[in-house]
C-alpha cells in the first residue's frame, strides 16, 4: 500500500511540474509581449534615443530581473503546493494474517434481481465491505462463468482489489454457465508459494465462493473436499431466494426483456441452497445465505478470525520527510526581493550602469 501510494504521490507531483511548465511559458509569452508593445509605443513617440536621455531614471534590465523575480516565486510556490517528500529510509514492515481467494460467480443468472439491486452488484458491495475489514490479510480474485479465471492475483494492495472488482461483469465471461468446481481448484492453484513468508510454513488459506449455486459444469463438491485436504477452507455465501427471480436481458445498458426458454416462459434462477451447503461441509467451511438485509459479512469475518495468522513481511519506504517547508520559503524571499527591487535606477548606481 505504502508503495502505490508513493508511486500515485510521484504522479501528481509529475503533473503539477507539467502544469508548471506551461503557467511559465504563458506568463513568458506574455511578459514578451508587453515589453515589446511598450517599445513600440515609446518608438512611436520619436526617436528612441532622443527619449531615452528624457528617462534617465528608466531601467531596461530591472523588469527583466522583477519578472524573474516572480517566476521563481511562482516556481517554489507551486512545487511547495505539491509537497515533495522523500523516504528516508526503507523498512521492513511485518505483517500477519491469512489468504483468501474469492471465486465471484459471473453467470447471466447473477443479474437476476431478487437480491437487490442485484445479486452481482450486491456481491461486489459485500467483497467490497470484506477489503475494508481487512488487516495485513492477502486478497486475491477469481470470476467464473462456464469457465473461471484470475482476475487479481493474491496480494496486500486493498486499493488495487477494489479497483480490479469494480471492473467485472457478466460481459468478460466468454462462454456461459457457472464452473464453481473449476474456480476452486483455480483458487487452491492461486496461492502459490510466497517468497514473503518467515518461516517454511504453509498460510492458512481459505477460498470463499460467491454464487446463487446453479452449478452446471462440474463436481464442485468434489473439489471443495480437494481443497479441504490440502488446508485450504471453502466458504460459500448464497445470492439469491430460493423463490427465484427471471433473469434480466440488457442491452447498452437497458433492459429489453427476460431470458426465455424454448416454449417462451421466462427463466427461473433460484438459489441452490442445498448444493452450497454440501460444498461448505465438504471444503471443512460455513455457507452463509445472503438476502436483502444482510450478506452475512458478520458470520464470514468469525469464521476467518479463527484462522491462525501467519507472519509475513514486504519491504517498503517509511518515514517520509515533507520538503514543503523549503519551497515555501523560497517564494517569500523571492516575493520580498522582489518587492524591494524598484523598475527605476538606483541614483547611486546610475554611474556604474549595473543594470544596462
Amino acid at each position: 500500500m505504502e508503495l502505490e501510494q508513493l508511486r500515485l504521490a510521484n504522479m501528481e507531483f509529475s503533473e503539477m511540474l507539467l502544469l508548471l511548465a506551461g503557467v511559465t511559458a504563458v506568463f513568458t509569452l506574455l511578459f514578451l509581449l508587453t515589453r515589446r508593445w511598450k517599445k513600440n509605443a515609446i518608438a512611436s513617440f520619436g526617436d528612441p534615443t532622443l527619449i531615452s536621455s528624457l528617462m534617465p531614471d528608466v531601467s531596461s534590465g530591472r523588469p527583466v530581473l522583477k519578472f524573474f523575480l516572480l517566476l521563481f516565486a511562482l516556481w517554489s510556490l507551486v512545487i511547495g503546493i505539491a509537497n515533495p517528500r522523500i523516504g528516508s529510509k526503507i523498512e521492513e514492515l511485518k505483517r500477519e494474517g491469512v489468504d483468501l481467494m474469492i471465486a465471484l460467480d459471473l453467470s447471466k443468472s447473477m443479474l437476476a434481481e431478487d437480491i437487490k439491486p442485484n445479486r452481482l452488484e450486491r456481491s461486489k458491495q459485500a467483497i467490497s465491505k470484506l477489503i475494508d475489514k481487512l488487516q495485513g490479510d492477502r486478497i486475491g480474485l477469481i470470476v467464473f462463468g462456464g469457465e473461471a479465471f484470475v482476475q487479481l492475483p493474491i496480494t496486500t494492495d486493498y486499493a488495487a482489489a477494489k479497483l480490479f472488482l469494480s471492473t467485472v461483469g457478466t460481459d468478460i465471461m466468454p462462454s456461459p454457465g457457472t464452473a464453481i468446481g473449476e474456480a476452486i481448484e483455480l483458487g487452491l492453484q492461486s496461492f502459490g508459494k510466497s517468497a514473503e513468508l518467515e518461516e517454511d510454513v504453509q498460510t492458512n488459506k481459505a477460498i470463499i465462493v460467491i454464487t446463487d449455486g446453479e452449478n452446471h459444469e462440474d463436481d464442485a463438491i468434489d473439489a471443495a473436499s480437494a481443497a479441504s485436504k490440502k488446508g485450504v477452507v471453502v466458504h460459500t455465501i448464497g445470492m439469491g431466494l430460493t423463490k427465484g427471480a427471471p433473469i434480466p436481458i440488457y442491452r447498452n445498458g437497458v433492459q429489453v426483456g427476460y431470458r426465455k426458454d424454448k416454449e417462451g416462459n421466462a427463466i427461473i434462477t433460484k438459489l441452490d441452497e442445498t448444493l452450497l451447503q454440501q460444498i461448505a461441509a465438504a471444503g471443512d467451511g460455513t455457507y452463509i445465505r445472503a438476502n436483502n438485509l444482510q450478506t452475512g459479512l458478520s458470520v464470514l469475518f468469525t469464521e476467518l478470525n479463527k484462522m491462525e495468522k501467519v507472519k509475513y513481511g514486504s519491504k517498503i519506504f517509511t518515514d517520509y520527510e515533507d520538503r514543503f517547508q523549503y519551497f515555501l520559503a523560497g517564494a517569500i524571499f523571492f516575493l520580498i526581493l522582489e518587492f524591494f527591487i524598484a523598475e527605476k535606477k538606483n541614483k547611486y548606481l546610475r554611474k556604474i550602469k549595473l543594470f544596462k
